[in-house]
This record gives structure tokens, sequence and C-alpha cells, in this order.
């Protein structure tokens, strides 16, 4: 599984015009299921996301996870993490088929979830908006593949 984490002090996602799901202080994580991913690469990937330590300590040191900080997390899904980029072109057949890549994104919320995370979420496979302000700016690339 593929993730792209993003310190935020507030993001929202809207679909046809109605906020699906929003959080103040925390995490933006946009997340594709990959073809061959299962349950373990999932709880691998929200247990890596919760714990980094991105955010600042008393001395302004990125020095704490999201659950030392209380924050919260939205997830996105976005199968377009799996681009492959050769050509001009972008080729999606490496993310998981739509059935799966949408459990594995379930389960990857549950599972950020049950760290005692406050989770909002997108819609899978909609038409989403997003919006966000990224704190840092920090953006974390996580891949199950590179641990």
């Amino acid at each position: 599984m593929r993730a792209l984490i993003q310190r935020v002090s507030q993001a929202s996602v809207t679909v046809d015009g109605k906020v699906t799901g929003e959080v103040g202080h925390g995490l933006l994580i946009l997340v594709c299921a990959m073809q061959g991913d299962g349950e373990k690469q999932s709880e691998w990937l929200a247990r890596k996301a919760v714990n980094l330590r991105i955010f600042r300590d008393d001395e302004g040191r990125m020095n704490r996870s999201l659950l030392d900080v209380g924050g919260a997390a939205l997830v996105v899904s976005q199968f377009t993490l799996a681009a492959e980029t050769k050509g001009n072109r972008p080729g999606f057949s490496t993310a998981a088929a739509p059935d799966e890549g949408k459990r594995l994104y379930e389960h990857f919320s549950a599972q950020v979830a049950g760290h005692g995370v406050t989770v909002a979420n997108g819609i899978f496979g909609a038409d989403m908006q997003v919006a966000l302000v990224n704190d840092g700016p920090i953006t974390i690339w996580l891949d199950t593949e590179a641990k």
C-alpha cells in the first residue's frame, strides 16, 4: 500500500457540494492499495502513519506522533498514487482492483481508528475535492514495499 501523508492544521473533503469529512490539527492521509496488498500491509501502514514523529515538541522539533498530540486523520482513497509515468499518460494497472481497493481502504481507516484516532473519510471512488492547509509544510511518502 502507498500513502501520502500531510501534516495539516485543517483539511476537508467535499463530494457533490457536501462536506463528507473534515479534521482540524492532524493528518491528511491519501491512500492507495496496490495489487497483492492485504490486511498485513494495511495494518503496517496504519501503525506507521499514526506513530510518525512529525509534530513539534515543546522545543519545536519534530518529535511527536499523531497519537502524542491527540490529532485526527482525514483518510481519502487515491488510486492515482499507483501511477506509472513512463510516458505522458499515467497508467494505473498496478493499483488493486476497485473492490479490493475499497476493502483495504476501509480496513486501513478502521486500523487508524483502532489506535484511538478520530478518523474522517472521503467516499471511495467518488469525484472528491480535497482542501487542506499543510502545516510546515510536512509531506511524507510511505510505501509498504519500501519498509
